[in-house]
């Protein structure tokens, strides 16, 4: 699904000369994270009123569907960017998957959250600890991990798994962290374990664009048309603890493969803009 048209694409071009200058992009920068901090105080009672409500979702399912809908209102209202969905979407959002992507920058939660299916997020402990954004992703249900922790991967992975029995997709970032450059890490056997343990099939996602949308060490935000893309899934069934490397490569192949279409349709489109 591509959420700008062709007709669009001179008008695009025009708001980035607009608004891609520094002046511009400061005062729209404190604009958006107002808006954005604005927001999540105004979700927490939403969020916190619908897990009230909602003591038979084990997994709770809505009360983080609803959490992810804050990332698409903000996008909506920040004109800096544009985010893009695409690829094989799943048909049934309660069958669930270990969806793993390549992770370019923060933004990439943000565009994620765009997917039309709930998933919870294996995030380090740290970000809990954030007043309003902690809330909210406990009350989502996420999943706090202590990175150099075993005892904490141990119970992050219980979790993962009782998220997944509750027909909920989970969401990790198998590089671990964000890359520093821009290119692709190699991954952790965390995800590709527990699918295997699980019989969870993997969800390969790619994203492209986010490390312009806001840059290390810089709070403004950039000028940025960014896209996800859903891949085919990758069954597990027949599968031993002996395949995960196989099954790692297997989903690191295929989203190295689509990174590099999408940054080749993604200059495609700025040029024709």
């Amino acid at each position: 699904m591509d959420g700008v048209t062709a007709s669009k694409q001179p008008i695009r071009s025009l708001r980035q000369r607009l608004i891609g200058g520094e002046v511009a992009r400061t005062i729209l920068s404190v604009w958006s994270w107002f808006t954005f901090g604005f927001g999540m105080l105004l979700w927490l009672p939403m969020v916190a009123i619908v897990r009230l409500v909602t003591p038979f979702d084990k997994g709770h399912y809505w009360a983080g569907y609803l959490f992810r809908k804050l990332p698409v209102v903000h996008q909506h209202i920040n004109p800096l960017w544009t985010f893009r969905v695409s690829g094989k979407i799943p048909t049934d959002p309660r069958r669930p998957y270990i969806v793993v992507s390549n992770h370019e920058s923060f933004v990439d939660i943000l565009l994620i959250s765009h997917l039309p299916f709930e998933m919870k997020w294996l995030s380090k402990a740290e970000m809990f600890k954030i007043p309003v954004v902690g809330w909210l992703m406990s009350l989502a249900g996420d999943i706090k991990l202590t990175r150099g922790e075993i005892s904490s991967a141990t119970d992050a992975m219980k979790q993962c798994a009782d998220r997944l029995e509750n027909k909920v997709s989970v969401m990790i970032f198998p590089e671990g962290t964000r890359s520093k450059t821009g290119e692709l890490g190699k991954f952790k056997n965390g995800a590709f374990r527990l699918a295997i343990e699980t019989g969870v099939p993997i969800l390969p996602v790619a994203v492209s664009g986010c490390h312009t949308a806001l840059r290390p060490k810089d709070w403004r935000l950039g000028y940025s048309t960014a896209e996800v893309r859903v891949l085919d899934p990758i069954e597990v069934e027949g599968m031993t603890i002996k395949d995960i490397y196989l099954l790692r490569d297997k989903a690191r192949d295929a989203i190295a493969a689509e990174i590099d279409v999408l940054r080749a349709e993604l200059a495609g489109r700025s040029t024709r803009g």
